[in-house]
Parts: structure tokens; sequence; C-alpha cells
């Protein structure tokens, strides 16, 4: 079966658009609500989170639900009302409580409190991170401008290995994919309390890395078909680079993405959305450099180029 890419183009932009804008509009959202336009984890703006599970060995102890207005009391106690409260599991007996940093003697305190009102609670599954907010905002610049660095570094290699417009529309690819996956995760983050860290951001930067490699073989075949055809037109071209490298796309996806997949179901909660975050970019790459990345090169040479690639002849001339 032959796909013809550019002949469905605006569909392909369409969906694009779409999914994008959607995930605008959650960051538009998530900004107004939280101050950010992806809900930060304690890796960006520092303090205490304590992660802690119910026993549910002791007897009666898991028998109901934990109640958030039970927990939002006991913070409320403590002098912690403004405290970022999230219940954990399906039946709802974990709770994750971020706050500002506290002290051991805080901490211990708060501990002891839930404990006596939704307790006992498993030593065992009790986790506490602190970071400091200093620590923080340097992970998050450290993280921004390693992207930037690769946006460069990509930028330029393209333009050296092809041509400048090659490397425009690449950009435009790996731009829609790191917006697609900051858009769902922005989504996710205003309908499931989901937050980034500082693995979002190296996911990102691996998003990049695997949209690229993927872009970089179609505009090679391109490239290639180019000069093996050049009285073809650039619609057909693309056309037929896409679907000669369409199974070798299908398969690098499939082969990446099913370990992300068994990592998801079945991994810990620290790399849950780790892996999420490189499913949703390397489908998102398949996509981009398949239907946008081409299409978007063959709409920007056939309004500036004749057929198989030439410079096109002004109409005067022609005449």
């Amino acid at each position: 079966m032959k796909l013809h890419v550019i002949q469905q183009r605006r569909l392909w932009w369409t969906i694009s658009l779409a999914v994008i804008l959607s995930g605008v509009i959650a960051m538009v959202i998530s900004w107004q609500q939280l101050g950010a336009p992806l809900r930060p984890s304690l890796d960006f703006v520092g303090g205490t989170r304590l992660q802690i599970e119910r026993d549910c060995t002791q007897p009666t102890t898991c028998q109901e639900p934990i109640a958030l207005t039970n927990v939002r009391a006991v913070l409320t106690a403590q002098g912690l009302p403004a405290t970022n409260v999230q219940l954990l599991g399906a039946e709802r007996q974990g709770v994750s409580i971020r706050t500002t940093t506290l002290t051991v003697d805080q901490r211990t305190a708060l501990q002891a409190a839930l404990d006596a009102e939704l307790g006992p609670f498993d030593p065992l599954r009790t986790q506490i991170d602190t970071v400091g907010p200093v620590i923080g905002q340097q992970l998050l610049a450290s993280g921004l401008m390693a992207l930037i660095v690769a946006f460069a570094g990509i930028i330029a290699y393209l333009t050296l290995r092809f041509q400048f417009d090659y490397a425009f529309f690449a950009i435009v690819a790996l731009f829609h994919d790191v917006f697609v996956t900051a858009g769902i995760f922005a989504i996710l983050g205003l309908t499931a309390g989901v937050e980034v860290d500082s693995l979002f951001i190296v996911a990102l930067l691996t998003i990049v890395g695997f949209s690229v490699n993927d872009t970089v073989v179609i505009y090679d075949r391109v490239r290639e078909t180019i000069k093996q055809h050049p009285n073809d037109s650039i619609d057909d071209i693309v056309d037929a680079s896409v679907n000669q490298t369409l199974t070798r796309s299908i398969n690098t996806t499939l082969t990446t993405t099913l370990p992300l997949l068994a990592i998801l179901l079945f991994g810990g909660a620290t790399l849950k959305f780790f892996a999420l975050a490189l499913i949703i970019g390397f489908i998102a790459g398949a996509y981009s450099s398949i239907f946008v990345a081409s299409t978007l090169l063959a709409w920007w040479r056939e309004r500036r180029e004749v057929p198989g690639g030439g410079e096109a002849i002004p109409n005067s001339e022609a005449d």
C-alpha cells in the first residue's frame, strides 16, 4: 500500500495544530492556576515531599479510603494549610504531600500526626524528599539551556549536511514534538495532577534526538531521489521517499516504544512518567517526520522551484 502524504497534507497539519492548540490552552490554564505552564515537581520548585501508604496488613486499617478532608485537617493543625496533597492508588490508601521545606522535627511531628489520624502507615513505603529552591531553579535553568544548545547544534548540523530549508523544517518538526509532549503533560497535570521533574527534561532531549534522526533519514532519501529523478515533481519525490523509508520509521518506533510500554506498565513510580513522555514523544516524532517535515518541505519547494529541485524560472524568461 502506498501512502499519499502530499495529497492529504492539510489533514496532517490540522491534526497537529489541533493537538498543539489543546496543549497550549492547557498550558495557559495551568499558568493561571499554578504559575507555570506545566505542574512543576519538587525538583524545580524546592520543598519537602512526604509520600506514605497505609499498612494494610494491620486489621481494619484499609477498610475505608483516605479522606482528603482528614489529611488537610492534620496539615492545618500543623500550620501547613497551603500544602499540595494527592491521594495515591486506585484504592486511595496512600497520600503524597508536598509542602515548604521542613526540618527533621517538623517532618517527625507531621508523620506522627498523620499516623495517629489515618494510619498506621507502612514505614517501608515511606518516602521523604527535600530539595532547596536554589537547586530547583538551577536544575530548571540547566535543562532549558540543554534544550537550546541541542536545537542550535541540530540547526548547524542539518544546514551543513543539507540546506537551510531542510534544517528549518526539521526544527519545526522538533518544536512540534516538544509542544505535543509538553501539551499532553499540561493536560495530565490539570486533570490527573501529573508533575514534571528533571527526568522530563531528559525525556525531551531524548525525543529531540530520536525525532531528528528519523527526519534526517527521510530528507536524505529525498535528496538522493532528486539526484536520480531530477525531472520529477517535488511532490512525487517526497511521496516516494516517505514510502521507501516508511517501514524503517514504523519498525524503529515500535521497537523503541514496546520496552517503554513495559516500563510504564510494570516499572517503578520514578520511571513511570519518564517512560510515558518518551512514548508520546517518539510517536509524535515519527508522525512529524513522515507527515509534517516532509510535507512542509514539499510545500515550500514547489513554490520556489521547478520539478527536480532546480530554481524556478521567472515568467518573463519562460515566455
